[in-house]
């Protein structure tokens, strides 16, 4: 055999007892890492073991296979109402996943609808009417308020009163005559110009029904209806 060849056969030898001792060390290291690992599972198992044991020694001082039994037992009778309960937890979630989208398009309206209350000045009225109602509390008294409480009976009364059909048409009346009354009064009127004016019939009629109010209105407050105006006998006279 000739040299190089030799000398080849000897390289690949070593090659492989190269590789062969790269796979040994390989796994020595493996090997070490295991048994590291099981020291330490070991450890930790048995902490974990005396723990268990020290716990259930604990609970064994209260516990009784009868419980189990027990508990084993009920299980099977209400397996039923267990499956029930499976099933409307089922139907809670698909529930919840359909209602998923309503809820989004329920939550966009919602957001309009408030936009538009804030764009038409709800927000701001709710703002100034908390306003006003602080400034009302602040202005009156308990004292006032107890008073109010009192007499919320007659003022609901006199309200209903004035805005009765035939006291609002009164009114109106009244207010409509005085924008259309164009009285220019000179500061000196002389006795003779007022004694021409009482001769004027509807000038009487005027301060018979005022003294007539003036008489309804004391009568009603507690005072004598004696010597009093007979206005039905004036109202209906002439001059």
């Amino acid at each position: 055999m000739s040299t190089e060849l030799i000398e080849q056969q000897l390289a690949d030898i070593q090659q492989k007892l190269n590789f062969i001792s790269e796979e040994m060390q390989e796994y020595r290291a493996r090997q070490r890492e295991l048994q590291e690992f099981k020291n330490d599972f070991t450890l930790i198992a048995k902490d974990v073991f005396q723990a268990a044991s020290e716990e259930l020694e604990e609970v064994g001082n209260h516990f009784d296979t009868a419980d189990i039994l027990h508990l084993f037992k009920k299980l099977l009778r209400n397996v039923r109402n267990l499956n029930k309960m499976l099933d409307q937890m089922e139907s809670a979630q698909d529930l919840f996943r359909d209602a998923g989208p309503l809820g989004k398009i329920v939550f966009d309206e919602l957001l309009h609808k408030l936009d538009e209350m804030d764009k038409r000045g709800y927000f701001d009225f709710l703002h100034e009417a908390g306003k006003l109602v602080d400034q009302v509390v602040t202005s009156f008294s308990h004292e006032d308020v107890r008073l109010l409480r009192e007499n919320v009976v007659s003022i609901l009364l006199t309200v209903k009163t004035i805005t009765q059909p035939e006291m609002l048409a009164l009114t109106n009346n009244a207010v409509g005559f005085f924008k259309k009354m164009n009285a220019d009064v000179r500061e000196n009127v002389s006795f003779f110009e007022l004694l021409k004016i009482l001769r004027d019939p509807q000038t009487r009629r005027g301060i018979v029904f005022m003294l007539e109010f003036v008489r309804k209105m004391a009568s009603s407050n507690g005072g004598t209806t004696q010597g009093h105006i007979t206005s039905s006998n004036l109202l209906t006279k002439g001059e």
